[in-house]
């Protein structure tokens, strides 16, 4: 071992792995989920996480960067949140609308 190089468990580097997949599919950034997964376990740099997701066995680059998800969840997931944001839009509209007739309703007429 090097000089100032420090020795982890296989234990504490599971869990780093584990804590980086969950952080990105909660939305993190990948980098993001390493450095806060560094600094939450008190290991040195998050390089060194880094290094370690990428040597864990059935964890790689693409199944980090989509929370372990497949292709075509993540797919899935871009659709309905597109979906999701065309409803929101056209339930704005609905609502203005419903103002605007309810407010011709009360109004007066001659």
């Amino acid at each position: 071992m090097a000089a100032g190089t420090k020795h982890y468990s296989a234990e504490l580097k599971r869990d780093a792995v584990t804590m980086v997949v969950e952080l990105v599919g909660q939305g993190s950034t990948e980098w993001a989920a390493m450095k806060k997964t560094a600094d939450l376990l008190g290991v040195g740099a998050a390089e060194t996480v880094r290094q370690w997701v990428r040597k864990a066995p059935g964890v790689g680059a693409a199944s980090v960067s989509s929370g372990g998800a497949s292709a075509d969840t993540a797919e899935e997931v871009r659709r309905l949140r597109k979906e999701v944001a065309e409803l929101k839009r056209a339930n704005g509209i609905l609502k203005a609308a419903s103002a605007f007739f309810a407010a011709e309703i009360d109004r007066p007429h001659r």
